[in-house]
C-alpha cells in the first residue's frame, strides 16, 4: 500500500483483449431482438407476427401473451412503495416510446432484427403523460390499474419540531430547484447472454450488470427457478455503467425464458438507437424548499418537498428509494438546523425507466449550496459568513438532523481553508475595482459531505445495504486468491484489492489475484458496484477476511517453530521468529502442509487455508466522513454570456 503498481487490467484492456458481453459466444447459439414501441402510451389492439415466423432464420416469435404464461410478473423491491404489477413483456398496453412489444429469436442477428420489421402490430393511442405535473392531474388516466393517481408512493418524516422553528424566524424564503432528465452513456450498451440446460434444469445468464447477485436473484423470483438452480457471470469486463447498469432491464428476463423455451442459448446487444430509447434516464428532481431564518443568518428550519418523475416502470432493485432515502438524509449537510421535514413523492409517466447514475444523491449538495447563496442574497450578507454562522465543528456531540453522527467531520476547517486559498477577502475589493471598470467577476463556495463509508448508522439512515463479504483462499504455492462480490467497471478492483491483501498477509503484489463476477464462487452483494462505497467496503471485507487467514497461518507455523503466533510476523511471504529469524519459514510450506499433510496440523485447524467474513464498519477509525469544499472565480461577459474560469481551488 502506498506504492505505485501498474495495474493489472491494463494489458488485457489496451491490448484490446478484454472480455466485453458481446464477445461472448456459445455452441448453438441464437440471437434476439427486440421490437420497440413508437408511441409513448398505447394499447395494443392486434399484434400479428405471422410474417415475422416466416421470416429467413427465425426460429420464434415471443409476445406478452406467451411470456405471460413462462414466466411470473417482474419482481419489484421497492421497499414501502406500490408496485405495479407487469411483465417483461407487456400484454395489452406500451407505457413509452421504447417500450418492447416483441421478442424475435433467429439464427443471426440481422435475421432477428430484419424480422422486427415484419411484424404487424394495431395501436389505439391514449394521452400520453409527459411530466409529473400531467401525470398528478386528476384528469389524467392511470399509468397501471393498481397505481391510483399515477403516485408510485408518497411520505415523509420530520425531525424536531418544524413548526416552532418556523414560528421562530424573522423570514421564511421559499425556492424551487429542478433538474433537468439525463441518459447515461457508457461506451458498452447492455445486453445478456442465457443459456439454459434442459438436462439438469440450471440457467447460466451472461450479463454486464453492477448487481449480478440481485440479478440472480430477481431470475430466481421470476422464472420460479431456485437460486442454486441459477448462475450469474459477469463477461469479465463492463465498458462503463455509472450507475444505469446497477438496475437491469426487462430484455435479460425475456432472453433468459427464451433460452429455457428454445433449450438452447440466446444472445441479446443492445443497439445504441434501443439505448437511447429505453436503456433508462436520470434526474428530473424537482425540489420545493422553505426555509426559516433570522435576519442574523442563523439557519432554523427547513422544509423540502421532492417530486422525481421516475417514467413508467420501477427498475429492478429500486434505485429511486435508496436514492431518496440518501438526500433525505444528506440535503441539510453539515449545517446546524432546530428542524427539517422531508416529503417525498416519486410519479410514474410515460417515459424510459429511472436509474441511478452517476453521484445520485449529489443534488441535494448542489440545492443546499445554492439554498445558501439565496439565503445570504435575500438578507444582504456575505455567502461565506452564512455558512460560517451555521456550520457544524465536528465535535463529538454534532450530528446531522437527519440522525447520522457528524463527529470529526471537518466541513468548518474545509471551507476555512478553501477561503484562505481562493484569496477571498482580496478577491472581493479586485471584484468591487472590477465592476468600476465594467468588468463583472464573481465568486462561488460549494460545501459537499459523503458517507465513506459514514458512521455504522448510515445503513439504517439511508437504506442501503452496505455490509460486504470476500473471500479469501491461499493457494499451494503460497499465491493468495481474493474473490470480490464486486462488479468492476474500470475502477481498479483487481489493482486495488491485490494491494489490500498483500499489505494485509505480508505477501508481495504479484503473488495475489483478485476475481470477481461468478456467483458459483462470489459472496452475495445486493447492492454490488456503486455509490462510491467500493474502495471502503470491498477493502474493509478483503481486510477482514485476509486477517483471519493470516491467524490461521500464523497458528499452523507456530506450532512447527515451537513459539506463539503472536511472535512471528509475515514480511515478504516468509514467516520469521523475531526472537529467532534464523528459522525463517516461506509461506508456501504452510500451504504445502495443508494441503498434503492436514493430519499434521494443530487440533482445531481447519486444513483448508481460505476465510470469508463479512465487513460491517464496525472499528472504524475517524468519522467514517469525506468531503470538501470547492472555490471558484470567474469573469462573465454579459453581452455573450461566456465564462471565462480565473481561479478554482
Amino acid at each position: 500500500m502506498g506504492e505505485r503498481v501498474k495495474r493489472v487490467e491494463d494489458p488485457r484492456i489496451l491490448t484490446g483483449r478484454g472480455q466485453y458481453i458481446d464477445d461472448v459466444r456459445l455452441p448453438r447459439m441464437l440471437h434476439a431482438a427486440f421490437l420497440r414501441s413508437p408511441l409513448a402510451h398505447a394499447t395494443i389492439e392486434d399484434l400479428d407476427t405471422s410474417a415475422a415466423l416466416d421470416a429467413p432464420g427465425v426460429v420464434a416469435v415471443i409476445t406478452g401473451e406467451d411470456l405471460r404464461d413462462m414466466i411470473q410478473p417482474m419482481p419489484v423491491a421497492i421497499g414501502g412503495a406500490a408496485a405495479p404489477v407487469f411483465h417483461p413483456l407487456p400484454v395489452d398496453r406500451v407505457r413509452y416510446v421504447g417500450d418492447v412489444v416483441a421478442l424475435v429469436i433467429a439464427e443471426s442477428r440481422h435475421q432477428a432484427e430484419d424480422a422486427t420489421e415484419l411484424i404487424d402490430v394495431s395501436y389505439d393511442p391514449l394521452p400520453a403523460l409527459a411530466s409529473a405535473e400531467v401525470a398528478l392531474d386528476p384528469a389524467s388516466p392511470p399509468l397501471f390499474d393498481d397505481i391510483p393517481g399515477n403516485v408510485v408512493t408518497e411520505d415523509g418524516e420530520t425531525f424536531g419540531d418544524i413548526d416552532a422553528a418556523f414560528a421562530e424566524a424573522d423570514r421564511v424564503i421559499e425556492l424551487t430547484f429542478r433538474q433537468d432528465r439525463v441518459a447515461p452513456m457508457p461506451m458498452e450498451t447492455r445486453g445478456a447472454v442465457a443459456d439454459f440446460n434442459r438436462g439438469t434444469g440450471d440457467l447460466v445468464v451472461y450479463c454486464n450488470v453492477q448487481t449480478p447477485s440481485a440479478l440472480r436473484l430477481a431470475l430466481s423470483l421470476s422464472m420460479g427457478l431456485s437460486m442454486e438452480r441459477i448462475r450469474v457471470v459477469l463477461a469479465r469486463d463492463i465498458g462503463g455503467a455509472f450507475g444505469l447498469k446497477s438496475s437491469f432491464g426487462r430484455e435479460t428476463f425475456c432472453v433468459a425464458a427464451a433460452a429455457r423455451k428454445l433449450g438452447r442459448p440466446v444472445k441479446w446487444t443492445e443497439d445504441r438507437y434501443e439505448h437511447l430509447l429505453s436503456s433508462g434516464q436520470a434526474r428530473e428532481e424537482q425540489l420545493d424548499l422553505a426555509v426559516a431564518v433570522k435576519n442574523d443568518g442563523t439557519m432554523l428550519g427547513l422544509k423540502v418537498d421532492v417530486t422525481i418523475d421516475h417514467g413508467a416502470y420501477p427498475p429492478l432493485p429500486f434505485p429511486v428509494g435508496v436514492l431518496i432515502g440518501l438526500m433525505q438524509t444528506l440535503l441539510p449537510g453539515p449545517y446546524r438546523w432546530q428542524a427539517y421535514s422531508f416529503h417525498r413523492r416519486i410519479v410514474a409517466t410515460n417515459k424510459a425507466t429511472y436509474v441511478s447514475y452517476r453521484g445520485p444523491w449529489e443534488a441535494e449538495t448542489w440545492v443546499r449550496e445554492r439554498l445558501f447563496d439565496e439565503v445570504a442574497r435575500e438578507l444582504q450578507m456575505d455567502p461565506v459568513e452564512v455558512r460560517r454562522r451555521n456550520v457544524v465543528a465536528g465535535d463529538a456531540d454534532d450530528r446531522l438532523i437527519s440522525g447520522l453522527s457528524l463527529a470529526g467531520a471537518s466541513a468548518r476547517e474545509q471551507l476555512a481553508r478553501a477561503v484562505e486559498l481562493i484569496g477571498y477577502e482580496d478577491f472581493r475589493k479586485v471584484q468591487e475595482s472590477a465592476r468600476a471598470e465594467g468588468r463583472y467577476l464573481g465568486i462561488g463556495l460549494a460545501t459537499f459531505i459523503e458517507p465513506a463509508p459514514g458512521p455504522v448508522e448510515t445503513r439504517a439512515a439511508t437504506g442501503a445495504f452496505k455490509a460486504e463479504a470476500a473471500k479469501v483462499r491461499l493457494e499451494s504455492d503460497g499465491r493468495l486468491v481474493v474473490t470480490t462480490a464486486q462488479a468492476p467497471q474500470g475502477q481498479s478492483h483487481e489493482t486495488t484489492l491485490a494491494q489490500v491483501a498483500a499489505d494485509e498477509m505480508g505477501i508481495p503484489f504479484e503473488h495475489v489475484r483478485v476475481e470477481y463476477g461468478d456467483s458459483l464462487t462470489a459472496p452475495f452483494k445486493f447492492t454490488g458496484t456503486g455509490g462510491s462505497m467500493s474502495s471502503t467496503w470491498a477493502s474493509g471485507a478483503v481486510i477482514v477476511s485476509t486477517r483471519k487467514l493470516k491467524e490461521k497461518v500464523l497458528d499452523i507455523a507456530a506450532a512447527q517453530l515451537e513459539t506463539s503466533a503472536g511472535e512471528l510476523e509475515l514480511v515478504d511471504g516468509m514467516i520469521t521468529p523475531r526472537a529467532a529469524p534464523e528459522k525463517a519459514m516461506p509461506l508456501e510450506a504452510i500451504a504445502m502442509q495443508a494441503l498434503m499433510m492436514p493430519d499434521t496440523l494443530p487440533p482445531g485447524v481447519d486444513a483448508r487455508l481460505e476465510a470469508q467474513e463479512r465487513f460491517t464498519g464496525e472499528g472504524i477509525t475517524g468519522s467514517g466522513w469525506t468531503g470538501g469544499t470547492h472555490a471558484c472565480t470567474v469573469e462573465v461577459d454579459i453581452e455573450t454570456g461566456g465564462v471565462k474560469i480565473l481561479r478554482y481551488v
